[in-house]
């Protein structure tokens, strides 16, 4: 009897039909010949309560729910979340359904109703996208069933207290998994990158034709054949590259809900399969005030994970970056010539000033790229029309700190240091653009 106190519910129609009672009560109050007949009503009432208590009580059937996902969420992006439905009664069923959603959606009004025939099975689809990594906790998948009477519902409870982690963006690691293999695919919005001479990697000598550079024939092999022959090149493998995550709180700034530290740890792992997919050694790790989360460029099997699994822990206070020891860290760890590639932000030329010394002195001993985001909304307040002075005001300020942003391109191009400016959305593919230019070019 208790099983079923706590399992019954009260649906708003019963509500309404005792509503009408109590007003049919009120007016036998006037018309006293109604006054047995609205009785008869109630006790009417009262047997169709029973009979669906009895319906939905009565026997061993329930409606079976399920709640399936994905091992892991992934950051940023539209998760798919599937309930599976079993109505196991001999009649049709009107469910509704309360999904106890993780705190960190702040979704609190997640309901779903849905109409089941006997005996039959469902099932419902909805989407979450987390915007930062971490354990998500589901609460109660809630079941309430009426049946055809409408009168009281039972409620039926799965799934408690599932946990969920939320890794890094997996689903962008799948979507540009082919990247890996070329340079051109335009359905991605990668640029095509031209080539300008070759890589010093010998692969083999092979018979010359019609498009093959006429400066890489093999003279001697071509007296030996008697035909034209010329040497073939394959780009550099095993080549170290290193990406370096800013945690500090320039990366705090938040654009779409996530913030430029997510987009560059979801970058990273991206830029990672591509490295590896390469035959080149991806490694990374994070500084703020020390260095973190280090994982030794490699390209074995395991390295994947490795990274996923770093990035999953990278944690921070948001801290004034240290710099100095970056560098510090990377002259005494990192002894083979690398490409390292830094993900941080710089909204005046000043604050690369601050930096510039340390930055030169990594470039000494490796190719560094440092990867940073124009700001959005300035772009916005760029192009809006100004109506009046204040506005006026407004957007000159904004176009003195994009041409900023350009004139610190300009000076770290002074002293032989790549640059990436970007956009966050555009973050994973102009990376990848600029690893693949420099493989393409064989800079490093």
């Amino acid at each position: 009897m208790k099983r079923i106190f706590k399992q019954l519910y009260l649906n708003n129609f019963l509500f309404y039909c005792l509503m009408g009672i109590i007003l049919l009560f009120t007016v036998a109050y006037f018309f006293p010949s109604l006054y047995h007949a609205v009785w008869y009503v109630l006790y009417v009432l009262i047997l169709f309560v029973l009979i669906d208590i009895l319906l939905l009580f009565g026997t061993n059937k329930k409606v079976i729910g399920i709640r399936n996902m994905s091992e892991k969420l992934s950051n940023g992006d539209e998760n798919e979340i599937y309930i599976a439905l079993n109505n196991q009664f001999t009649f049709p069923v009107r469910l509704k359904i309360i999904d106890e959603i993780p705190f960190q959606f702040q979704q609190r009004n997640f309901e779903v109703k849905r109409k089941i025939k006997a005996q039959t099975k469902d099932d419902y689809r909805y989407f979450l996208r987390p915007t930062e990594r971490g354990e998500y906790f589901f609460g109660n998948l809630n079941i309430y069933v009426t049946s055809p009477l409408r009168l009281v519902s039972r409620r039926f409870t799965y799934d408690n207290n599932q946990m969920v982690p939320t890794y890094p963006s997996y689903m962008q690691l799948r979507k540009y998994d082919l990247m890996a293999f070329s340079n051109n695919l335009f359905q991605y919005g990668l640029k095509k990158i031209r080539r300008i001479g070759h890589t010093m990697e010998f692969e083999q000598i092979k018979e010359y034709v019609q498009g093959d550079d006429l400066r890489t024939i093999n003279w001697k092999a071509t007296a030996k054949k008697n035909q034209l022959m010329v040497n073939q090149y394959q780009d550099e493998k095993s080549q170290n590259v290193y990406m370096v995550i800013d945690k500090g709180r320039v990366m705090k700034m938040p654009f779409n809900d996530l913030s430029l530290l997510d987009y560059a740890i979801n970058a990273t792992l991206v830029l990672s399969n591509v490295i590896i997919k390469k035959q080149d050694k991806a490694g990374i790790f994070a500084f703020s005030k020390k260095v973190e989360n280090r994982v030794v460029a490699e390209k074995r099997q395991s390295q994947m994970q490795q990274i996923m699994e770093n990035l999953y822990n990278i944690k921070t206070d948001f801290f004034e970056s240290d710099f100095s020891r970056l560098y510090v860290d990377v002259k005494k760890h990192i002894n083979q010539r690398s490409l390292i590639i830094l993900y941080t932000n710089f909204e005046t030329l000043d604050g690369l000033h601050r930096q510039l010394p340390y930055l030169k002195g990594i470039a000494k001993n490796h190719l560094l790229v440092v990867v940073f985001f124009n700001n959005t909304e300035l772009n916005e307040l760029i192009h809006k029309k100004a109506d009046n002075v204040q506005e006026i005001y407004d957007k000159v300020i904004a176009e003195k700190f994009a041409f900023e942003k350009r004139l610190i391109v300009n000076e770290l191009r002074k002293y032989g240091i790549y640059s990436v400016l970007t956009q966050p959305e555009n973050l994973t593919l102009d990376t990848i653009n600029k690893y693949l230019e420099i493989k393409a070019r064989g800079i490093l």
